[in-house]
């Protein structure tokens, strides 16, 4: 599987955005996808998570109630609707794809990583 994410961009606070990840491959609803981020110097931290089916979803608190994730296994495509963004949201944006139990964690080993989406949310 290869994830290809996008969408990333220069926005206003309050401002949104949606970022969106590709994936090839014929087992794209297998996967529970995942969107991590990386702010300059600080650690990746999950940011959210659907299940293969998109039956079940999780975020991290930080985020709660201002982004979803949405999948569409037609298009072997996850998103990320991001609103009432935030400068505290700016960090690299990364997809991920992991065939095991839903997680939160950033220290498993998740099956595939997609290149970082740079977001940037200016006061």
């Amino acid at each position: 599987v290869q994830l290809q994410a996008s969408g990333g961009g220069l926005v206003q606070a309050g401002g949104s955005l949606r970022l969106s990840c590709a994936a090839s491959g014929r087992t794209f609803s297998r996967y529970a996808m995942y969107w991590f981020r990386q702010a300059p110097g600080k650690e990746r931290e999950f940011v959210a998570v659907i299940s293969g089916s998109g039956g079940s979803t999780n975020y991290a608190d930080s985020v709660k109630g201002r982004f979803t994730i949405s999948r569409d296994n037609t298009k072997n495509t996850v998103y990320l609707q991001m609103n009432s963004l935030k400068p505290e949201d700016t960090a690299v944006y990364y997809c991920a794809a992991d065939s095991k139990v839903l997680s939160t964690s950033t220290k498993r080993a998740y099956d595939y990583w997609g290149q970082g989406t740079q977001v940037t949310v200016s006061s």
